[in-house]
């Protein structure tokens, strides 16, 4: 017979865990809501009605926190440095449940310290020192790490442990304060935690990655003589490499002989710092010195270290320290490679030592090792240089025969170099070879040729070349730009414009030609001939720009022209562009000539808000005008003496500045003061003084004048005078 089976129960048990629910919260057990679980609803043991509801597939949106729509915005202060909502989350699947806390109550009160943070960590019970460490490792508000960190630190009972005060380091100089970063010594001292090597290597290594040599310095001072720790050798090598790096040898040469007074031995790091450092700073003999001790008590530096050396005296143009390395390796008997060969090579022939250059070529050709080719173009280009170009195509026959082919560069020296040597019809052939062997030539191939058939006055030769640049491709236009900069630099203007001449019957012209020959006349005060160009451009097909325009008026204004010179200004208003700040100062002072004060006033206003770095004496003009509202000629002359303490003499525009601010806001006889002071000081002569005084007193009765016709205006008065036979004039 069976044993009776129990009975079967109706209702399955409720069972609780924490998969299904959160637990019980007790008094060492609160209940904590958040991160992983902080969805989750605690299942009701009451039973509920059975419904359908139809599947949703899982949305990762509805489960993320910072997605719930509660709570749309994740970020509400944008100058905070918080996390981005897939940052969090992305951060949130690899901390602990309750760090995901923590950072949880940060975002909810918009990532700032208050008391509402405070009561959310306070339902922990205890922060640990891992714990601390864990969230401010992925802290980005500096301000709140450093909150939350001394926070943790008045738990009872509680103690921050290295990983704590690392990470806290850590976050500081992640977030630019490494000042904050190096007082955490002293915090860990007064703490009961003294510090450790560990700690001073730590913010070591931050500074020297970022390239704060001094910073590095005030650390190992303070470790040294503050903390009284002794640095392993390793971190004497980190110390002195960032002081090397950094340009502060002096510094690096102090920390090694505190290294030797601790009775450490070198290491070869220790001596390559060192001989780095010398080498820098060109200090030749006492670089020998401890290469000697290298060699002496520990090893021979290796080909690579040679190599790096040499590499840094060619950086620094040390050509006679990088022969004396050359001399050191040999005496050594390291084999210097091809790289080493290299470095000298290129470092001689840019120093324009290429005969030296070209020994140790032979003697690297003659080892039998394969020779790169920017040795060859470095030769070729030095040799080029000294106008040897018989050498430079013995290197080029030799470089073919060793199976090479040229590049462009090579191919460009040596044409360069042939016109150099009136060999014009060679370095055309040489510009065909290169094109034969589809090595695209460019503006600098041509640049030789063009420049020796317009100094040689063979327009012909020079239009077939810029035919065959058009069916190459070539911008001709462009390049035709950056020829005539360059001839009128080598010829002058006059040449240039000459040439143009030729070129002008054949359609090539644009305006940047033009406004580079009309810049180059105006500067040799070739005003009439720049003014003419301009005429061309205005009856050809080609619109002046804006730069055309502003030598125009440079050159009109230097004519007396100031009316059309006035309408080139209007010109360049209406394309919607800015006069050059020389065409602004040109304008307004050629308008003070003229009387024209109030355009001149109006044109300085217009400068000064339309370029970043505006004339000084447009700037103390509107001073000036300033001070002349409280009509006081000794506060005006404070302001020039401000100017003239500048090295701004007072010119034309700020006399026109004083009689513009004393007719509006003063009197004729403050402003008759500040000009005879000038006069005093001889910075008026006294012809300059009579014309200042009658434009004065013309001003004042323009203002005078203005002043009675806007009454007159404003009271109605106009057509009764006008009914009497009165005729008003325009102001």
């Amino acid at each position: 017979m069976p044993p009776p089976q129990a009975p079967i129960p109706t209702t399955k048990p409720d069972k609780f865990y924490f998969f299904y629910g959160h637990r019980k919260p007790s008094q060492n057990r609160p209940t904590v809501r958040g991160g992983l679980f902080s969805n989750r609803q605690t299942l009701n043991p009451k039973p509920k009605p059975k419904t359908t509801t139809p599947y949703q597939p899982f949305d990762i949106h509805k489960w993320d926190p910072h997605f719930l729509p509660n709570n749309t915005n994740p970020n509400p202060n944008p100058n905070s440095n918080s996390h981005s909502p897939d940052t969090s989350f992305s951060i949130s699947q690899r901390l602990s449940p309750i760090a995901r806390f923590i950072i949880d109550a940060f975002r909810k009160n918009q990532y700032k310290w208050g008391p509402t943070v405070v009561t959310e960590l306070n339902k922990l019970r205890r922060v640990t020192p891992n714990l601390v460490a864990e969230v401010l490792k992925v802290q980005t508000n500096p301000t709140l790490a450093s909150r939350f960190f001394h926070w943790a630190g008045k738990q009872n009972g509680y103690n921050h442990n290295f990983g704590s005060y690392n990470a806290f380091a850590y976050c500081l100089n992640r977030h630019n304060r490494f000042r904050a970063a190096d007082q955490l010594p002293e915090l860990m001292d007064s703490q009961g935690k003294p510090p450790s090597e560990k700690q001073f290597e730590i913010l070591i290594r931050m500074h020297s990655d970022a390239n704060r040599g001094l910073r590095v310095y005030h650390v190992y001072d303070k470790m040294k003589k503050k903390f009284g720790v002794k640095p392993r050798v390793f971190l004497y090598n980190r110390v002195m490499d960032a002081l090397v790096k950094t340009g502060h040898l002096d510094l690096a040469l102090s920390v090694y002989g505190d290294f030797r007074e601790d009775g450490l031995v070198e290491e070869a790091v220790t001596f390559m710092i060192l001989i780095k450092g010398f080498c820098k700073g060109g200090r030749i003999d006492e670089m020998l010195e401890i290469l000697g001790r290298m060699r002496e008590n520990l090893c021979k530096p290796d080909v690579f270290a040679y190599t790096a050396l040499v590499k840094m005296l060619v950086g620094n143009g040390n050509l006679d320290g990088c022969l004396r390395i050359w001399e050191e390796m040999k005496r050594d008997r390291v084999e210097a490679d091809v790289m080493a060969y290299a470095t000298m090579i290129i470092g001689l022939c840019k120093g324009g030592r290429v005969e030296e250059g070209y020994e140790l070529f032979k003697e690297l050709k003659n080892k039998g090792h394969l020779i790169d080719r920017a040795i060859y173009g470095s030769l070729v280009e030095a040799f080029v240089a000294v106008k040897k170009v018989g050498s430079a195509f013995d290197l080029l026959k030799d470089l073919v025969n060793s199976g090479y082919r040229a590049d462009l560069g090579i191919y460009n020296s040596l044409i360069e170099g042939l016109c150099n040597s009136n060999k014009v019809e060679k370095a055309y052939k040489l510009l065909q070879v290169a094109i034969r062997e589809d090595l695209e030539p460019d503006f600098l191939s041509v640049k030789p040729l063009l420049v020796s058939y317009a100094e040689a006055n063979q327009m012909e030769e020079f239009c077939k070349l810029l035919e065959q640049m058009k069916k190459l491709g070539f911008p001709v236009i462009e390049d035709l730009s950056k020829f005539f900069s360059l001839f009128v630099e080598r010829k002058g203007p006059i040449t240039a414009l000459e040439a143009f001449t030729h070129l002008k019957a054949k359609g090539y012209i644009s305006v940047e030609i033009y406004n580079i020959l009309m810049d180059s006349l105006q500067k040799i005060d070739e005003m009439k001939k720049a003014i003419l160009l301009l005429d061309e451009i205005n009856g050809s097909n080609l619109k002046p720009d804006s730069f055309t325009y502003s030598i125009a008026i440079l050159c009109l204004v230097d004519l007396g022209e100031i009316q059309e010179a006035c309408v080139c200004h209007n010109k360049i208003i209406e394309m919607s562009c800015i006069p050059s700040v020389a065409a602004y100062s040109c304008l307004a002072k050629g308008l003070c000539k003229i009387g024209e004060i109030d355009a001149a006033m109006m044109l300085v206003r217009d400068c000064l808000g339309n370029v970043t770095s505006g004339p000084m004496e447009f700037k103390y003009s509107l001073t000036v005008i300033h001070a002349c509202k409280s009509n006081d000629a000794e506060k005006v002359i404070d302001v020039l003496n401000e100017m003239m303490q500048q090295g701004c003499p007072p010119g034309n525009v700020v006399c026109s500045a004083i009689i513009s601010g004393m007719c509006k806001h003063g009197t004729i006889e403050e402003a008759r003061k500040v000009f005879s002071n000038l006069r005093e000081r001889k910075f008026l002569t006294e012809s300059e003084t009579i014309v200042y005084d009658e434009l004065l007193i013309d001003h004042m009765k323009k203002k005078t004048a203005d002043l009675v016709l806007s009454g007159l205006k404003f009271f109605g008065l106009e057509s009764k005078l006008k009914s009497k036979g009165f005729k008003l004039l325009p102001s």
